[in-house]
């Protein structure tokens, strides 16, 4: 509505003097009254914030604004109402010099501004908007007499069956349960991995991805706001509000820039007014306009944000997900990785490797009380003994008094005797002397097996081994890393020798083992006393107190919640080559924020003086505010698409 309104005054005031039926105070009265609804109905937003920021004493780009679009319309109304104040040498062309054309075209300049760079605001949410419409809207669900229906997604609940036909989206997070087929799914849209993965029973499935060409049946395990999808997007969300540390420098910067640009347009009036050419006032208030709107900081002000929204839509195309733009900004600098093994180095399903019995007990009968005990742990190892017991047909009694001692091992009872699983840490603690079975540990240890030492009743009674096969993925994330001048400390609960064992295969430059989650926690402050710039990635709850105390916390998506929700960074997928893609994507966010803050200062720096009239006494250059507010208009607009370029990177 603005728009043909300021033309129609621009071209008053511009070229009025080709209408010659039209009285120059006709003219007046014209642009005045076409001025208004532009000024008061249009820009009375600009004069809302341009009072709030004096009110909080905190100045910022409307101050600018609402300051130089008043002075302009002010001046034009006292020349219009009393020209009888205004002296001789304020006339032009029959006529007391009138600004209606300022104040507006400012006014439509600076929307047409705001209309663009929220367009351009809109193609940085792109990622949000994708990732909710991957959502399906229907589920089919089974019911208990084995009829199918096709019902809303909202009235899924955790447990119902549901199949999953060639070509369809995963409704939500579930299993693939006993007998309900095996097809290749395609989770590319959410972890960024191209390669289609195997589905068999037993398999997990993540809501939204997209099955293959056989049938599946699942069991729904998370719904709502509980999938991997909705938490995405939350976290997408968080960190594109959140702010960082470099713009809270840019919000310093702004602050003391305006009041600097109201000290220089006050200069800028005095000097013109009292040694200007005539007429020394129109001058004077020219060119303080022209001062108080090209310096308006809103590229400053947009200068790290934009890159921040940017960059973390584009992270979670590649399964990244960035907590808050801090974590964009420090991961950048990280120079020392701890990595747990399990479930991070590893792909975090141990298999049984093998048993062995002290004197009077036999082989079944340790495995037996191993997997009795274990059914009430999740821990990966746990599941490893368990299905091995029932493959063998043992008979499985049920525990008593379950206790986890997290990151040691797990007590309670079994056929009324105490029964103690865990590491050395925990034998050591409970007094039990395992040394006769040292040998036999070590053996395993040394090929990549992790030892439980079983005690009953106080005295060991054996020791169960699972392996842990490394992820294909590792060795080449960990060479990346390596390349990246990163420096790779593994931090691990299972034995020195089974951790040594895998670091030497992968290149591992430091190992700790049989740590505790404190030791982890303790290992990362040591780190970081030694002026270390520290990450820390791990999927489970032990991780879950380094994860928080790291300079970045990475955790792994296939973990569980209590990691994700302390990391800083979550890799969907649970490929630490997410790492180097995070951190390339990190170097590339910082260096987007200086570009724009180095763009829109010396912007400023060069404009100001301009408008100011530097240039006026050697070459009679004068800047109109007019154009002044293209040229900040022009400038944010910049900033922005200069922003967007992030999501090619």
């Amino acid at each position: 509505m603005t728009l043909p309104l300021t033309v129609i005054v621009t071209t008053l005031a511009m070229a009025g003097h080709y209408f010659p039926a039209l009285s120059p105070t006709a003219r007046s009265w014209i642009e005045l009254v076409l001025t208004i609804p532009i000024v008061f109905w249009a820009g009375w937003p600009f004069f809302v914030r341009w009072a709030d920021s004096i009110r909080r004493l905190s100045p910022n780009m409307w101050t600018l604004i609402g300051t130089g679009v008043g002075a302009a319309f002010l001046y034009s109304l006292a020349a219009t109402l009393v020209p009888g104040w205004f002296p001789a040498g304020f006339e032009a062309h029959g006529r007391i010099g009138v600004y209606y054309e300022a104040a507006a075209v400012i006014v439509s300049l600076t929307l047409l501004g705001q209309i663009l760079e929220l367009r351009a605001r809109s193609q940085t949410s792109a990622a949000i908007k994708s990732l909710l419409g991957l959502a399906p809207k229907t589920a089919r669900r089974i019911r208990e007499d084995g009829s199918e229906e096709d019902v809303p997604l909202t009235h899924i609940h955790v447990g119902d069956i549901l199949r999953v036909r060639p070509g369809e989206k995963v409704p939500v997070d579930g299993v693939v349960t006993e007998g309900g087929g095996r097809s290749s799914v395609d989770e590319s849209m959410l972890t960024g991995e191209p390669v289609p993965v195997e589905k068999e029973p037993g398999s997990r499935l993540i809501g939204a991805t997209i099955n293959g060409a056989g049938s599946l049946v699942m069991r729904a395990e998370k719904v709502g706001a509980q999938t991997v999808l909705a938490q995405i997007v939350q976290m997408v969300a968080q960190a594109q509000r959140s702010r960082a540390p470099m713009q809270r420098m840019a919000d310093v910067v702004s602050y003391w820039f305006v009041l600097v640009v109201l000290a220089i347009a006050v200069v800028t009036v005095i000097v013109w007014a009292f040694f200007g050419p005539e007429p020394r006032w129109t001058y004077a208030l020219l060119n303080a306009v022209a001062v108080l709107i090209i310096a308006c900081p809103c590229a400053l002000g947009l200068a790290t944000p934009m890159s921040i929204m940017v960059a973390t839509g584009r992270g979670a195309t590649s399964g990244i997900l960035f907590r808050d733009a801090e974590a964009i900004e420090a991961l950048r600098t990280i120079d020392t990785l701890i990595v747990d093994k399990t479930g991070t180095l590893t792909v975090g399903k141990p298999v049984f490797h093998s048993v062995a019995a002290s004197p009077g007990y036999t082989e079944d009968e340790v495995l037996r009380l191993t997997a009795s005990l274990d059914q009430g742990s999740e821990h990966p190892l746990a599941e490893a003994f368990v299905a091995e017991a029932r493959t063998r047909g043992l008979r499985l009694s049920t525990p008593e008094g379950f206790e986890s001692g997290t990151g040691i091992g797990v007590r309670g009872r079994v056929d009324g005797k105490p029964v103690a699983l865990g590491n050395t840490a925990l034998m050591q603690e409970l007094g039990v002397d395992v040394a006769a079975l040292g040998a036999a540990a070590e053996e395993r240890r040394a090929q990549g097996a992790s030892v439980v030492y079983v005690a009953v009743d106080g005295r060991a009674t054996g020791l169960v081994a699972a392996a842990d096969p490394v992820k294909d993925s590792t060795p080449e994330a960990l060479r990346q890393l390596h390349d990246a001048g990163m420096r790779i400390v593994m931090a691990t609960g299972d034995g020195l020798t089974t951790a040594q064992a895998v670091a030497k295969e992968l290149g591992i430059d430091e190992v700790h083992g049989e740590v505790r989650p404190q030791d982890k926690v303790e290992l990362v402050a040591s780190l970081q006393a030694q002026g270390k710039k520290v990450a820390m990635a791990g999927d489970g709850i032990n991780d879950a107190p380094a994860l928080a105390r790291a300079d970045v916390g990475i955790a792994m998506g296939t973990g569980t919640d209590v990691a994700m929700n302390s990391g800083h960074v979550t890799l969907v997928k649970g490929d630490l080559r997410g790492i180097a893609r995070a951190r390339q994507l990190s170097q590339a966010t910082v260096a987007n924020m200086k570009q724009n803050l180095v763009f829109a200062l010396i912007y400023n720096a060069l404009g100001v003086p301009i408008a100011a009239g530097i240039l006026y006494p050697a070459f009679g250059v004068l800047l109109s505010p007019v154009f002044a507010a293209l040229a900040m208009s022009l400038s944010s607009v910049s900033v922005v698409f200069n922003a967007l370029r992030l999501r090619k990177a």
